[in-house]
């Protein structure tokens, strides 16, 4: 399964970005969808993640700022990102767990991969 992130970019102090990531391969289902982030010389850090059904979780830096969605449909998940503040620069990894067919679609393993990651820069 791969995932592809996009959107990243430059923005100044209180602009806004969306980020999108597409899952695909031989998808069977896909459970939680969501955002991490690195920051230089900083761990990865989780940013939001949202269930099937819709459920989302955020951490407490981007509570009422960031919002996650995703489309089914189209193995997608979205992070809009508003009021961008500088400590937002990082790269955002998007990240999915879930099952995939094996050879011969004859059998599930399970997968929980990370996307190759996006720039985010918010200069002050």
């Amino acid at each position: 399964v791969q995932l592809q992130a996009s959107g990243g970019g430059m923005v100044q102090a209180g602009g806004s970005l969306k980020l999108s990531c597409v899952a695909s391969g031989a998808i069977y289902n896909i459970n939680s969808m969501g955002w991490y982030r690195q920051a230089p010389s900083k761990q990865r850090e989780f940013v939001a993640d949202i269930t099937p059904g819709g459920t989302t979780k955020y951490a407490d830096s981007v509570k009422e700022r960031f919002t996650i969605s995703r489309d089914n449909t189209k193995n997608t998940v979205y992070l809009q990102m508003d009021s961008l503040k500088p400590e937002d620069t990082a790269v955002y990894y998007c990240n999915a767990d879930g099952q995939y067919y094996g050879t011969g679609f004859s059998y599930l393993t399970p997968f929980d991969s990370y996307g190759q990651g996006t720039q985010v820069t918010v200069s002050s």
